[in-house]
């Protein structure tokens, strides 16, 4: 079996990624409410000690958000801005060299959270806000464009329809995506700098996320880093029957097929298993060699 094309390059700010080396983003979440009760680091203690272990386990960059995605109470900018501001500049000054990304879909929580110099802005709500892609280009960020199907943030998708085939979402997605990155392009984001992400469950149903996983090579074709982030989401679990809490096998198996078809960037609340499975597949690649061959050579 051919091996797929290796992902592409990413650089954010002074940090050079090359491709061929998939990369761990480790979530942290400054929310009491998110979906999956692990991953529930309000409280500032948990939230600095969930970064200082993903950073142990292997993570490359770290996500920092102050809304769940889905429904819940109402977060407000000034609230928004509360939860995650003074914890990056805290994070900043133990982990100068950490890249940062801040999760989020206003302008003005990514304008300040670039002040203090995070690395990326995740845009999961596909460019909700117009601004954000000028933010990014001002402050030298890289930026994730993303396809939320036009859906507002913190909705839940309705009755989702992409055409009368099976492939329509893939063709909806590619074009989408395309579109976002020229966008940011020439708004004056570094190409190298920008991610680019199908968002599964963002605007669509299970089906539509498993014709994008299983189109991941034509994904990762568009010329950008490819964010593939699917941890413990409802794909999995209605993929398999399971609830939150037991979803990171299906999670890892998806992980690791995105992977080997040249994903490069993987969105975990599981660092170090991520870790492992992305490492795994790229000694299967022939992109990392073993850490140890002694066996039937002693």
């Amino acid at each position: 079996m051919p091996v797929p094309a290796p992902g592409t390059p990413l650089r954010l700010r002074s940090c050079d990624f090359p491709a061929g080396r998939p990369l761990v983003m480790a979530i942290v979440n400054r929310t009491p409410d998110s979906f999956y009760p692990g991953a529930r680091q309000y409280a500032d203690d948990v939230a600095h000690l969930a970064v200082a272990t993903a950073v142990e386990q292997g993570a490359d960059i770290v996500d920092v958000g102050g809304v769940r995605a889905g429904p819940g109470e109402r977060v407000g900018t000034d609230e928004e801005l509360r939860r995650v501001i003074p914890f990056l500049e805290r994070v900043r000054a133990e982990h100068p060299g950490l890249p940062l990304s801040i999760d989020t879909w206003r302008s003005q929580v990514a304008r300040r959270a670039c002040e203090i110099g995070i690395d990326l802005i995740n845009d999961v709500w596909g460019g909700h806000d117009p601004r954000l892609v000028q933010v990014a280009a001002e402050s030298g960020a890289g930026l994730v464009c993303s396809h939320a199907g036009g859906a507002r943030p913190r909705t839940l998708p309705q009755r989702v329809a992409y055409g009368t085939h099976p492939e329509a979402v893939l063709e909806e997605v590619l074009g989408s995506l395309t579109a976002a990155a020229r966008r940011a392009v020439a708004a004056g984001v570094d190409p190298r700098s920008v991610v680019v992400d199908p968002a599964p469950d963002f605007g669509k149903n299970t089906w539509h996320g498993l014709t994008l996983l299983r189109n991941v090579r034509a994904l990762a074709g568009l010329g950008h880093p490819l964010l593939i982030a699917l941890s413990r989401k409802d794909l999995i679990g209605e993929t398999l029957g399971l609830g939150v809490e037991d979803r990171l096998e299906g999670t890892l198996a998806a992980t690791a097929v995105a992977a080997w078809c040249g994903a490069g960037v993987f969105r975990t609340h599981d660092v170090a298993a991520t870790r492992r499975v992305l490492d795994m597949v790229a000694a299967l690649r022939g992109e990392m060699p073993p850490s140890a061959v002694l066996r039937g050579l002693a």
